[in-house]
């Protein structure tokens, strides 16, 4: 417990920061902008959201830019760079080549990285119980019913588990949190890799679905032996109990900024082409790895109107913007993956 107080204590403010982020926009943001006349208008992955609203501020301040993003799901960032309705989309899931190629021209950055956490409400039982991939595969499949199934209670010998029965909730949307989840547990589980797969929306087994990662986290808070998955930030913004997840190395990690950097460690090489990469269960070689993490994604078109702000817009997110990082548990991208990231940058031109 003092670990996760700690762990909660750094990041108690995510909510409170987020909200003023965006009250500030709207002062700061006008303000600066009557100086460059220039808005910089991004939407999609709610995950990287906090992150975003953290630069508002700040970027106005540096360049007088207005920085506007909205937070509607990576498959609507997407969606909406695609046809051109803003300046840059963002996604936790990687363009597939159909996205690619239907985005016309556009190249995806990894400008982000942090983590996604499990996330549960049972009263009366500690944070951080324990949970491994194939057992929280079989739950999310509808196979495992209750708390105190013996799956669950070998797995955390000691503690009392109730006979709750488990109320799943997902993503209604097209996320990049499902996908970091699904890549995870594709990864653990045969079945879950043979009977759903990964991807930005699944057919769903069992539960409900709720908008966003705000609307999951708020809806696990409100349902009593719920579980949920939704970045780390939104749910520390909740005080809602999370999973220590088992690695590979047969270690339970925690969603902290040493597990998600210990994760990044294993994938540095962006594709050559795509720019992806993949940090989900590490090999067991990195014990401190929280197995689900993830890189987060700006997709922007290579030809633009606004091409010098981009650009440097971008830089500044992926140098100066990492600081803002930590305190939402948002790890600096390594260097390896920022030299290619700013390489990437210099591709989008007027």
């Amino acid at each position: 417990m003092p670990k996760y107080r700690s762990f909660l204590r750094r990041t108690a403010l995510v909510g409170a920061v987020a909200v003023l982020a965006v009250t500030a926009a709207a002062t700061a943001g006008a303000s600066q902008s009557r100086k460059s006349g220039t808005t910089i208008s991004g939407a999609g992955s709610t995950f990287v959201q906090p992150l975003v609203f953290q630069w508002v501020n700040p970027i106005g301040a540096a360049y007088g830019y207005e920085l506007q993003y909205s937070g509607i799901g990576s498959g609507g960032g997407i969606a909406a760079v695609t046809a051109r309705t803003v300046d840059f989309g963002a996604s936790d899931a990687p363009l597939t080549a159909d996205q690619f190629n239907a985005c016309n021209g556009c190249v995806q950055i990894p400008w982000a990285l942090s983590a996604t956490a499990i996330i549960y409400n049972l009263p009366g039982v500690k944070n951080l119980i324990k949970m491994d991939g194939p057992t929280l595969a079989k739950i999310f499949m509808g196979q495992i019913t209750t708390w105190n199934d013996p799956a669950i209670q070998k797995l955390n010998k000691g503690v009392s588990l109730p006979s709750t029965k488990i109320a799943i909730i997902h993503r209604s949307d097209n996320s990049g949190t499902t996908y970091n989840l699904t890549d995870y547990l594709s990864s653990v589980s045969p079945a879950w890799q043979s009977a759903l797969g990964k991807g930005v929306a699944v057919n769903w087994p069992a539960g409900s679905g709720q908008r966003g990662s705000a609307g999951v986290a708020a809806a696990v808070q409100q349902t009593e032996g719920g579980i949920g998955y939704a970045d780390v930030a939104y749910s520390l913004k909740n005080h809602l109990k999370i999973f220590a997840m088992k690695n590979r190395s047969g270690k339970y990690a925690t969603p902290g900024l040493k597990g998600i950097l210990a994760a990044a460690t294993s994938d540095q090489k962006p594709a050559a082409t795509t720019n992806e990469l993949s940090i989900v269960n590490p090999p067991k070689k990195y014990p401190l790895a929280y197995p689900i993490s993830t890189y987060t994604y700006v997709i922007v078109p290579t030809k633009s109107a606004k091409a010098p702000d981009l650009r440097r817009f971008l830089f500044w997110a992926v140098t100066k913007g990492q600081t803002y990082g930590p305190k939402l548990l948002f790890q600096p991208i390594p260097k390896p993956v920022l030299v290619v990231a700013e390489k990437t940058i210099k591709k989008i031109q007027s």
